[in-house]
């Protein structure tokens, strides 16, 4: 019973890891990235249709699959908007200070003739004055007319209001303009320009308000004739027009402008449309229609198209796993896992941000956390998918915040998720320091800022100085929200599939560690024994394209449980009794093969992961105990009995390594331990000792279940001996080339 205890923990683990490598999980798992590509991007390309006619009852609330233009609506609030635009009146400037110095100009001269009587003159005045009125403004609107400076029906308008707003001058006036002197004429032409262009500086739509206040100006002048006052006053009156005119034509450019200006009401994704058992009206079935969200017809096409879309993208990833598995350095259907997680997580947040962008607010979109999956494929599984993942990403996220009608990508949401993605990769793809991930994240806000300004200037016409301010602030700080979820994200994919970034490993390679220090203070011969086994791991590892750090990391812990019993391993044992000289070789037996059960527990109890504990559980797989073995025969035949054990009583209880990483640490403890013990090892020596090893573990199948292949154990032995050649380079003696001894020539 006991013989099969190995055999038996063997198979469970084969069993348990048998799914990472299964080939239908693996087509599952990719079928499983096609229903998510599909269903994310089905309600942008493919919205749900209803099948309703007008005067039926809703069975259920209908939800609009997709934010939908209302026109309806939209036609309203742009009357609305037309509605609430004020007439637009233009003001004409009319100089009447000029025809007013030209009158009295008029008046002082004729007032010098004497040949007229004053009889005569008060009846020119009656005809000339109105007439030079009435002239100028005519002129003025011929003039315009011609010239085109303002539009004929803004002239029409002006001739209009001046006609409806003519002065008549008092009969009784042009008998008092003959009576004034030349110098009240010249007295009165200062005043009386003055007043008139006073005034007409001011809007006037109603004449008769400007001419309402000329009594009070003119009374309050340096006129200090009586007549002089009452004919200033009436000519005044005459002269004033209105300057300020209703422009039908510019009100009705206004009104389009407030049109065009109102922006389209959209039904949010979301919002129900017809509740359910509600009557459906022709205004509802028409909204449905005009989105082309009715079942007018079969048409399977678009879900054809979008199957093959999703298809396109999932294939694209399946050939970068195939070309990667052909380079030697496969992905388990773990990472698979993994990666589909990360994508759904990434989707699931380009959907949250959906839901805040509308048609008059896009750029809420750059609020996105766009290099969040190209963050976590580069720190967790491997830097060139995060390449290919960046673009379908860019791609999917065109798709899904597109406000654009009748287009499928938005090329801007596209770039812009793309460009901080490969920032973000390439500024993390060394990272060891979770600070990194904070200085990658800032990275990102900086180039994300300058893609949405690049994109500003190539579209300037639809953007406003406070959506650029907008964008621009949502880019910067979708990109600290990146950061925010790669390092909150990070430890749960860690401990969920046991995945050690290089950002946690060079956390525990710190010396500082409890275990570590604990491994230094009690037991310094392993620990630096650990220490030696890291360097050369490290160092096979990576000439075979395994994970170096992962196996000096897990060469530092590999050991730990020996801090148990110390004193039972022969590289503790310093100026002291091996304690096996007196011990019984099944106690000394169990005692050695605890160390890698301890060591388990002990990691267990830390919280290590479960790569490390894997090492340190694996890296004896069942290897056989020689000595003690030949120990217990000895005695049995010196006691005269049979022995009551077998070959496997005296195996470490494995399992055998599961992986690269796990066989190589123990190979490389096992070469360390051997050098060691030789007190002054030849190059010879160490390159035969090496071979011995690879080949003793290779004949006692502890490579049976990991993937190493002979070519690469030939690689593993070759890097071991140039590593052990040059740590232990002062204790190896190169041989040197000995003489052959000069025959000496035989006399004759």
């Amino acid at each position: 019973m006991i013989s099969k205890e190995p055999s038996q923990r063997n198979s469970f683990y084969s069993r348990l890891a048998g799914w990472k490598s299964s080939r239908g999980t693996r087509y599952i798992l990719f079928v499983v990235l096609l229903v998510l590509f599909y269903g994310s991007l089905a309600p942008n390309l493919v919205p749900q249709r209803f099948d309703i006619q007008v005067g039926a009852v809703s069975e259920k609330d209908i939800v609009a699959p997709m934010q939908i233009p209302n026109n309806k609506a939209t036609l309203q609030a742009q009357e609305t908007a037309a509605e609430k635009v004020e007439a637009v009146y233009t003001i004409v400037s009319m100089h009447r200070d000029t025809v007013m110095s030209q009158m009295l100009e008029r008046i002082e001269s004729l007032n010098q003739d004497d040949q007229i009587s004053s009889s005569d003159k008060a009846q020119i005045y009656s005809q000339e004055i109105p007439q030079r009125i009435r002239n100028s403004v005519a002129n003025f609107i011929r003039n315009h007319r011609e010239s085109g400076n303002y539009s004929a029906q803004l002239m029409d308008e002006m001739q209009k209001t001046i006609s409806n707003q003519t002065y008549s001058i008092p009969e009784e006036t042009f008998l008092k303009i003959p009576r004034l002197s030349t110098e009240e004429v010249q007295q009165m032409s200062q005043v009386a320009t003055s007043i008139v262009s006073r005034l007409m500086s001011d809007q006037i739509t109603d004449a008769q308000s400007a001419r309402a206040r000329v009594a009070e100006m003119v009374s309050t002048s340096s006129l200090n004739s009586r007549t002089a006052r009452e004919v200033s006053q009436e000519l005044i009156r005459a002269t004033l027009t209105a300057n300020k005119f209703y422009d039908e034509e510019a009100t009705k450019a206004a009104k389009v402008e407030a049109r065009e200006n109102t922006p389209v009401v959209y039904v949010q994704q979301g919002d129900i449309i017809v509740p359910a058992g509600q009557v459906i009206t022709q205004e509802m079935y028409t909204l449905l229609d005009e989105n082309n969200l009715l079942k007018n017809e079969v048409n399977y096409w678009p879900q054809l198209g979008l199957l093959l879309f999703a298809f396109l993208l999932v294939l694209g990833i399946y050939v970068f796993f195939r070309q990667n598995a052909q380079r030697g350095t496969p992905y388990n259907n773990s990472q698979l896992l993994m990666l589909i997680l990360i994508f759904a997580i990434s989707i699931i947040s380009f959907h949250l941000v959906r839901i805040l962008q509308t048609g008059n607010f896009p750029y809420f979109g750059y609020l996105v956390p766009a290099a969040l999956g190209a963050m976590l494929i580069t720190v967790l599984l491997d830097i060139h998918l995060a390449y290919v993942c960046s673009v379908i990403l860019s791609i999917l996220v065109s798709v899904i915040l597109n406000m654009r009608q009748n287009e499928i990508f938005d090329y801007q949401f596209g770039m812009f998720t793309l460009v901080v993605s490969l920032t973000a990769i390439h500024c993390i793809h060394r990272a060891s320091q979770r600070s990194t991930i904070l200085k990658a994240g800032i990275m990102t806000c900086l180039f994300g800022a300058l893609t949405v300004l690049a994109l500003v200037l190539l579209d300037d016409e639809s953007w406003t100085r406070m959506t650029v301010m907008y964008a621009l602030g949502f880019a910067f700080i979708g990109g600290l929200l990146t950061t925010v979820l790669v390092l909150g994200l990070m430890p749960f994919f860690e401990t969920t599939f046991g995945i050690l970034s290089a950002l946690k490993l060079v956390e525990l390679s710190n010396p500082n560690h409890p275990l570590l220090r604990k491994l230094l203070i009690e037991t310094p011969g392993t620990y630096h024994h650990s220490v030696m086994v890291g360097n050369l791991s490290e160092a096979a590892a990576e000439a075979i394209g395994a994970d170096g750090l992962l196996c000096r990391v897990g060469s530092y812990y590999h050991d730990i449980g020996k801090t148990k019993r110390p004193g039972y391993f022969i590289e503790n044992q310093n100026h002291m009794e091996n304690p096996h000289d007196s011990i019984d070789p099944k106690l000394s037996k169990s005692i050695i093969i605890a160390h890698a059960r301890d060591g388990v527990e002990m990691q267990k109890e830390y919280k290590l992961p479960k790569p490390i504990r894997d090492i340190a559980e694996q890296h004896h797989g069942t290897t056989f105990l020689h000595f003690f073995y030949h120990k217990a025969l000895k005695l049995a035949e010196e006691h005269g009995v049979e022995p009551d054990f077998t070959e496997d009583d005296f195996r470490y209880p494995g399992p055998k390594a599961q992986t690269k990483e796990a066989a190589v640490v123990g190979i490389a403890d096992s070469v360390e331990a051997a050098v060691r013990s030789l007190n002054k090892p030849t190059v010879e020596q160490v390159e035969t000792m090496i071979e011995k090893i690879i080949k003793g573990r290779l004949d006692d199948h502890q490579f049976n279940e990991c993937d190493l292949t002979m070519k690469e154990l030939d690689v593993i032995a070759q890097t071991l001996k140039e590593a052990v050649m040059g740590i232990f380079h002062s204790r190896i003696e190169y041989p040197e080339d000995i003489k052959k001894p000069e025959l000496k020539e035989k006399k004759v």
